[in-house]
C-alpha cells in the first residue's frame, strides 16, 4: 500500500473516533433528557396527589365545621377528640422522624 492509502486510513480512523465520541455524547444527553422527563412525571403525579388530598381535607373540615356549628354536644366532643388525636399523631410522627 502506498503512503497515501495509509494517510487516508488514518484520517478515516480519526473521523470515526470523532463520530463515535459525538454519538456517545448524544446518547448521554438523550439519557439525561429521559431522566429529567421521568422526574417531572413523578413531580406532576405528586402534585396531583397533594391537590386531591387538599380538596378532600377541605371537604372534611367543612363537614366537621357544620357538625360543630349545629350545637350538638356529642358532635363537639367528637370534633375535639379528632383534633386532639390528629395533633398527637403529628407530634409522635414528628418525633419519630426527626427526633
Amino acid at each position: 500500500m502506498s503512503a497515501e492509502a495509509y494517510e487516508r486510513e488514518r484520517q478515516n480512523n480519526a473521523r470515526l473516533d470523532e463520530l463515535s465520541a459525538k454519538v456517545s455524547a448524544l446518547r448521554g444527553v438523550t439519557i439525561d433528557i429521559f431522566d429529567e422527563a421521568r422526574a417531572h412525571d413523578v413531580i406532576d403525579s405528586t402534585t396531583d396527589t397533594f391537590s386531591t388530598m387538599t380538596t378532600q381535607l377541605k371537604g372534611s373540615a367543612g363537614r366537621l365545621g357544620r357538625m360543630a356549628a349545629s350545637g350538638n354536644k356529642v358532635a363537639v366532643f367528637k370534633l375535639s377528640g379528632i383534633v386532639i388525636g390528629a395533633v398527637l399523631v403529628l407530634y409522635y410522627a414528628w418525633r419519630l422522624l426527626f427526633g
